[in-house]
């Protein structure tokens, strides 16, 4: 398996260094086409929709088999490979991704802190265009379960001392005055840390300061020793929250890919 020791998230000048690097492969997931003709150099695009299942109401579940081989196949995965993923929305479609390498095993995986933005704030070189991947040999994965959070798996831990639970929503979804689901709402015993607040809009988008990440999950009960589960609508905010708690080295966090699309309408689960 990969290195784990290195880093889920890396810093612009740190990942400049490493470009010649032929284990090395950046990963562009922008949403915006004004980054259409300043991509890092070398870098491949990954479309959202690759990495999620797409299928409503829960659109976040975990891509099928199938889809996740076309993936690996696609990002030329293989042990040594060094994926670094960046966006330009603040890093949550970034992390998604480094969340799914994570699901299926590979950890030599991080998010470029403050992705396009900071990347072109430190002055580092741009290219108009990306490159195609080398297809892999077809791999053979197993999904690691430490990484996954089922609406099961949940129900099964409710109440747990050892459990807690980050909503990464907005305030108003949280409270259930904004409804994107047949209920609103959250999950009972829940915390709210929207993730926008673990963001600096004033440095190019990159996470706050470590200090103080760690002071406002404190302030809500989370400790370091606790398993953590987040979510939000369709594990996209969340998973730049899961990327934020391993990088903070919170070792015991999963990711609820159904997330409230799935726990808010269905009937059965209990909602505070």
């Amino acid at each position: 398996m990969p290195d784990e020791s290195i880093s889920i998230l890396i810093e612009p000048k740190a990942l400049h260094s490493e470009l010649s690097d032929p284990d090395l492969q950046i990963v562009e997931l922008c949403d915006s086409s004004d980054f259409q003709d300043q991509r890092i150099p070398d870098s491949i695009h990954v479309d959202y929709s690759e990495i999620v299942d797409g299928t409503k109401p829960a659109t976040g579940q975990v891509p099928s088999d199938e889809r996740l081989k076309r993936l690996v196949n696609r990002l030329g995965l293989h042990d040594e490979l060094h994926i670094v993923a960046y966006d330009d929305e603040g890093g949550a479609h970034a992390s998604r991704l480094v969340w799914t390498l994570y699901l299926l095993g590979h950890r030599s995986a991080s998010v470029l802190n403050g992705g396009i933005h900071a990347w072109l704030h430190e002055g580092c070189p741009v290219t108009r265009a990306g490159t195609a991947a080398t297809p892999n040999k077809p791999t053979h994965f197993v999904l690691d379960d430490r990484v996954l959070a089922t609406q099961e798996y949940i129900l099964s831990r409710l109440g747990a001392p050892d459990l807690a639970l980050l909503d990464a929503r907005t305030r108003e979804e949280y409270q259930g005055s904004r409804v994107l689901a047949k209920r609103g709402g959250h999950i009972p015993g829940a915390v709210h840390l929207n993730w926008l607040d673990t963001i600096d809009s004033k440095c190019q988008l990159r996470l706050k300061i470590d200090d103080e990440l760690t002071a406002m999950l404190s302030q809500r009960g989370i400790a370091p020793d606790q398993e953590i589960v987040v979510y939000c609508q369709t594990h996209h905010r969340s998973a730049h929250s899961w990327m934020m708690l391993r990088h903070l080295g919170y070792s015991r966090v999963r990711g609820y890919a159904g997330s409230w699309s799935e726990w808010g309408n269905d009937a059965r689960t209990p909602i505070e």
